[in-house]
């Protein structure tokens, strides 16, 4: 009688097995700090599961097109009646270091606002604070490829990006980090600096004069707010969006 070699069948479900508890850590390491990342003075903006400590820009905690889906912060562009806007920081922040990942729809755009200030003297949080801009390049439109301003990774409508990069295909992953000293601005777009500019500066000044926000009195004069997630209608989404104070 021929005994049957059952090897490769153990080895089909050996890996299985370790694929499975790979995707398993990977999914429950989401939205989390290390003890590393606590011990250094991480914290997380956003926890998985609620849109605890957002709100939408001078509306208040309220429905809106952004929820929580399979630990991910959506702002889903089929929504209907609801209240469509940006989702705004409970907190503000003024030194800081924030990193976050992104995707983003076919063609789609966004961005992330860094020092906006929210009121009734404010119609948006656009006009008070500088924009990581967030865009799949790849299918965008003329408008956003026509200067170089609005790649992905730009301080959005002021300069061009530092060192050329292309983000991932929309629906992929990428991971972006905000640095924010003194009124000093750095942006990276997976990796590579991409935005680098001193809010406090004559260059500034005369950056924002020549540009459309230049029109707005109160854009890009502050150097401490809130943080801002951009509703473009298009569908973006994040997740592992962590914030570091600093002195």
């Amino acid at each position: 009688m021929n005994k049957q070699n059952n090897s490769p069948r153990w080895y089909a479900f050996l890996l299985c097995t370790i694929s499975l508890i790979s995707y398993s850590q990977k999914k429950e390491s989401l939205n989390v700090l290390t003890d590393d990342e606590l011990k250094d003075g991480w914290a997380l903006l956003f926890d998985g599961t609620t849109t605890s400590g957002w709100h939408i820009y001078n509306e208040g905690a309220i429905l809106s097109a952004w929820s929580v889906k399979n630990g991910e912060l959506v702002c889903d562009p089929n929504t209907e009646k609801v209240v469509r806007g940006d989702l705004v920081s409970d907190e503000k922040y003024t030194n800081y270091d924030l990193t976050f990942e992104w995707k983003i729809t076919k063609g789609g755009n966004s961005g992330v606002f860094i020092d906006v200030q929210e009121g009734p003297d404010f119609p948006t949080a656009w006009t008070t604070g500088p924009e990581y801009q967030l865009l799949d390049n790849a299918n965008a439109s003329t408008h956003d490829l026509r200067d170089g301003l609005r790649l992905s990774g730009c301080v959005y409508g002021l300069a061009p990006l530092k060192n050329q990069v292309t983000p991932k295909s929309f629906g992929e992953w990428n991971t972006s980090r905000i640095l924010q000293q003194n009124g000093q601005i750095t942006f990276w777009l997976n990796g590579v600096l991409t935005g680098q500019e001193d809010m406090t500066s004559a260059r500034w000044k005369e950056l924002v004069a020549a540009s459309n926000l230049g029109k707005f009195p109160s854009f890009g004069k502050a150097i401490s707010g809130r943080i801002a997630l951009q509703d473009w209608a298009n569908g973006v989404s994040l997740r592992n969006i962590k914030i570091k104070q600093l002195q």
